[in-house]
């Protein structure tokens, strides 16, 4: 979308600037340790001024390093990262940008190492780094008393090109959302990560400004910390499983056996459970509050009762629930970092809008959106609400008026005078929509953000959904519990303003948004609210590709832990 694009933009920009504001301008000096935070860096860095590296002239090296960069990819990196060495290594005129005249730049080479060790918390993959061959290749250059051109360039852009995909996978992230059936309609731009990557690397200490790429918004780091509690519940195996069984409501009865396994299943998550005698055969009230409080938390209708649905939800392996949260990890790196002073958010599995004033939020209420089948579902996207229009037509699209409307006027001569619906031309077609008032399907208000998808926010008549756990009843538009008090927030009107448009102001009466407002429609299926972990409904089978996707990153092996560990040893050596 052109608007997320433009936001996208100014938000890798705004990564580079704050960098560059903890810099006074000094070039030519050496990265410091990586320790500390970058705002206490003293200056920035810039490739030294070399006239040798280790015995070998910076002609024949920057030769070296332009033949490498045209020569076959590393295994391990991708295309697009490659493209950002390539451009990385044009904007220094292909200068080394980890070597100084006796050789590797340990300090630098040392934060941009520890860094991939640290990518392990963000649930990235570590395998996806050239880690073996960038290990071989300092080796090569250490034990060399006098490295050749060509082993200099090796480990030089096996270090760059390391540093490119790290610093493209905390950017945009790692796996490409068009992969994975995500419906994600949000696009990053190769130029703003490349601006990016050249801003970070001037900084120092470099490992602070590395660690400045990745998402800095709280939630991002509370997930980190689920993250690391959810791998240590896997570290200890499965937890336990609940046996199937007869469905049960609070004061029935059932297998002492299979109670004590839902009580130790509620409790591995974190759950309080009343404790309760041995061979206890009671469905309590103790019990059934901490089977609804699961439900609470895991996007399931709450009824505290021991239904399939809930069995079901809970006997999800503890692997797969952790790879919800490393994905939902990743969604948040596909999301811009620097928001503007006032936006709209909503999370489609969790129900929720929330306007933000300033960073902070200032108004939340429920949704419904689109129901659970493909051309109903609500996507991901991003752009900017322009109009709010009170007293609505709802202009029925075409496919919802040729398969919904007009089999039902076909069948009842009445309905059409009973939903106070008319026809209208629509440039020569014959088109049907509802006249405004209170049974208008949008309500009395509408917030237009104009997209590709044709979808807006809405009041709505049958506000008695709203009391519903799960709410996917809608056509793919998002209805909201409080259209008065979003249109207050939206246009800065006092209640009494808002009312009278509502309910007796002109009728389809559009007014323009003071400024531009940004939406943002996501997907997140595992996040934190008053610091809980909720695993939302997962209402569009969004997460099993991108869980499967982001498994080796959700629980790495130690195969790739020891290497990275390995690199570094080698590296600062």
């Amino acid at each position: 979308m052109h608007t997320f694009s433009t936001l996208r933009r100014a938000s890798l920009v705004l990564v580079g600037t704050l960098l560059a504001a903890c810099s006074t301008g000094e070039s030519g000096r050496t990265a410091g340790s990586g320790s500390g935070d970058a705002g206490s860096a003293k200056a920035a860095w810039a490739p030294a001024n070399l006239t040798a590296v280790k015995g070998v002239p910076i002609a024949a090296l920057r030769t070296a390093i332009a033949a490498r960069l045209s020569g076959t990819r590393p295994a391990a990196i991708g295309e697009d990262a490659w493209r950002h060495t390539q451009r990385l290594y044009a904007r220094y005129q292909q200068s080394p940008l980890w070597l100084n005249a006796d050789g590797l730049a340990t300090d630098r080479a040392g934060d941009l190492t520890q860094a991939v060790l640290n990518a392990n918390a963000d649930a990235l993959a570590l395998d996806d780094y050239p880690i073996a061959d960038l290990a071989t290749a300092i080796a090569a250059v250490r034990r060399a008393g006098s490295p050749t051109a060509a082993q200099l360039a090796d480990a030089d852009v096996l270090l760059t090109a390391t540093y490119a995909s790290l610093g493209e996978d905390l950017l945009s992230g790692q796996v490409d959302p068009k992969t994975v059936s995500q419906a994600w309609h949000i696009d990053a731009k190769d130029e703003n990560v490349d601006s990016a990557l050249v801003r970070t690397l001037s900084q120092m200490p470099l490992g602070a400004a590395i660690n400045a790429m990745r998402p800095q918004d709280a939630e991002y780091a509370a997930l980190a910390k689920e993250l690391v509690r959810f791998r240590g519940i896997v570290a200890k195996g499965d937890w336990p499983r609940v046996p199937a069984g007869k469905p049960l409501k609070p004061g029935e009865s059932d297998a002492p056996q299979r109670l004590a396994a839902l009580r130790a299943r509620l409790a591995a998550e974190g759950i309080a459970v009343p404790a309760a005698a041995a061979g206890a055969r009671a469905y309590d009230a103790g019990l059934a509050g901490a089977v609804a409080e699961f439900q609470r938390r895991h996007g399931i209708a709450v009824d505290s009762s021991l239904g399939a649905e809930t069995v079901a939800s809970l006997n999800v392996p503890v692997a797969y629930r952790l790879g919800q949260i490393a994905a939902n990890m990743e969604r948040h790196r596909w999301m811009p970092r620097a928001l503007p002073d006032r936006y709209i958010h909503v999370n489609v599995p969790a129900f929720q809008l929330t306007a933000f004033d300033r960073g902070k939020p200032t108004l939340e209420m429920k949704v419904i959106v689109g129901q659970e089948y493909a051309d109903k579902a609500t996507p991901v996207f991003a752009d900017s609400m322009e109009t709010v229009v009170f007293r609505p037509y709802w202009n029925i699209t075409p496919d919802i008026q040729a398969s919904e409307i007009e089999p039902k006027i076909a069948s009842d001569p009445g309905y059409m005078a009973a939903e106070n619906l008319e026809y209208y031309s629509d440039g020569g077609t014959r088109r049907i929509r509802q006249k405004p008032g209170p049974r208008n399907s949008l309500g009395f208000v509408k917030f237009l953000f104009p997209n590709d998808f044709n979808i807006y926010l809405h009041d709505t008549p049958n506000h008695e959904l709203f009391q519903k756990d799960v709410r996917a009843f809608s056509h793919g538009c998002i209805r909201v519990e409080k259209p008065n008090e979003l249109a207050q927030w939206v246009l800065g009107w006092d209640a009494n303003r808002v009312q009278q448009a509502m309910a007796a102001g002109p009728d389809n009466s559009p007014v323009k948004v003071p400024k531009k407002i940004p939406v943002f429609i996501s997907y997140a299926t595992a996040y934190v609210r008053d610091g809980q972990l909720f695993f939302g409904n997962d209402l569009y089978h969004r997460d099993d590709k991108l869980v499967q996707a982001i498994a080796t990153g959700a629980l790495p092996s130690a195969r790739a832990v020891q290497a990275v560990e390995a690199l570094k040893r080698i590296a600062t050596g």
